[in-house]
Parts: C-alpha cells; structure tokens; sequence
C-alpha cells in the first residue's frame, strides 16, 4: 500500500489523508491517528468519508506494533469527517466520543476542558464553536501541538456558514487559540485539511485581521446599499472563483448576522 496519503506529523501524530480533494476539503480530509510513544493505545481523530480504502489505511497505521484503536473522537458533524463513523465503529468497536451526542457511539459526549488519558497519551478537549457550533480542537500538552479540525486549516481560511455557523463565537474560539500559542501552551498545528502549521500565532493573527477586513468590506457594501447577501458577495468576493460563491453567501450571511446583533460596532 502506498504511503503517499500517510506522514508521521510529530512523535505522537500521524496523519492519513483522505482521498477526497476538493474546494472545500483542499488535498482531502486529514485523520489523524494518535498514539504516546512506546504504547499500544491508540486514538483516532475523523476518521473521514466512508471510503473503504481510507479506513484501511487508517487501521494499518493504528495497528502497527501491535497498536489497537480504543478511542476515536469526532472534531465536529460535518460529512468529510463523520461518514465513516459506524463502519468505523463496526471496524474497530472503539466507542466514539464528540461534543455532540449524535457522534458518539458507546460513550458520553465530550466536555469542554476535559482531559482525556488513552495509554499514556494526554489530549485536552477545546471547544471552538464558529465554523460549527459543535466543534472542537484537541491540544497535546506533551509536545504543544493543537488539533485544529477546520476551525483553522493548513492553507488558506475556512468557512463560518451560517446559519450553524457563527461569527460571534468563532471569532472567540481564534483568540482562545491564540492565548494557547502565547501562553507558551501550543507551538504547532495539525488543521483538518491542509499541510501542518508551524508558526501558529502568525496564521491565527492572519485570521483575525482576515476576518476584520471582510467584515468591514461587508459593512462598506450595506452602505453602498447592498442588501442581499447575494448582492454583498458580488461585491466583497468578486476575486473569488464563482464556484466558491455559494461558501461566501453562507459566510456573508453569517457576517451580516454578527453586525445585526450587539457586535454591530
């Protein structure tokens, strides 16, 4: 089997990329599979689409050395990261845990703040709700390393759709991000999609100053007297492929949401 979908991202990640690219899934979905060094316990993050060949790949990477699956964990609902998760289950009989309860299977949801011990290996529940409300990172305090999910991703911005997701929120979930990186807490980033980040505050603040610019071109359009949110992305993303129009509608309507409400100034 060829390992060009496979790179051991840091001693205890390993990620196995889906072979699903695309406009919103960039070179495809990242699982990511999990593991202390020198342990049998592993851990899996999104397992992805269900797609039989991905899920092999998955299982021959937590099975090698004698690894077995006792936990896998959902980052958030959507279908690039959840598809597979009962014939995950039925794989691998490992219970499955989310922030939402919908995503789990033989095991309570997770909690905000939790920490969770799987063979030796210490991960810490963070809940960023924005791109979703139901999403979640995960920070490895062993070696300062964030799984992302799509709150950030390895290569451009994501999307906040409205209407599950949320400006308001997102925008707090980033500066939380943020404070892990100052604090000393987090110095890489393993998104969902996308290569590993390896200068966390500069994307972050990247970001937020992304997401402050938009917002007022967004204002500057409602001005002009734009008022669909149609009428908003002719304008703000007339530099964006069309194909990508419908994500910036979603996004535009989520923005406009934000300005509507107490963040209006």
């Amino acid at each position: 089997m060829s390992d060009e979908m496979i790179t051991a991202a840091t001693s205890r990640a390993t990620l196995v990329r889906a072979d699903n690219p695309g406009a919103m899934t960039l070179d495809g979905t990242n699982t990511w599979v999990l593991r202390e060094p020198g342990s049998n316990g592993v851990v899996v993050l999104d397992p992805g689409p269900l797609d039989e060949t991905h899920l092999q790949r998955v299982l021959e990477v937590a099975q090698r050395d004698n690894g077995r699956v006792e936990l896998v964990l959902y980052s958030h609902w959507h279908p690039d990261h959840t598809e597979s998760i009962d014939r995950f289950f039925e794989l691998t009989g490992a219970p499955a845990r989310a922030l939402d309860e919908k995503w789990c299977r033989d095991a309570m949801p997770l909690v905000d703040g939790e920490t969770l011990e799987i063979g030796g290996l210490t991960l810490r529940v963070v809940a960023t709700p924005g791109h979703t409300m139901d999403s979640i990172c995960l920070l490895l305090p062993g070696e300062g390393s964030l799984l992302s999910a799509d709150t950030i991703l390895g290569r451009g911005t994501t999307v906040v759709a409205h209407p599950d997701g949320a400006l308001g929120p997102y925008l707090d979930s980033l500066r939380a991000i943020r404070s892990l990186t100052v604090s000393g807490n987090m110095s890489k980033i393993l998104p969902g999609h996308g290569p590993v980040i390896d200068e966390p505050l500069r994307v972050v603040d990247a970001y937020l100053a992304h997401r402050a610019e938009r917002l007022q071109q967004v204002r500057a359009a409602v001005a002009a007297g734009d008022t669909t949110p149609m009428q908003v992305v002719e304008r703000v993303y007339a530099d964006v492929e069309r194909s990508l129009w419908f994500a910036a509608e979603m996004s535009v309507r989520a923005q406009l949401d934000y300005l509507s409400g107490a963040h209006a100034e």
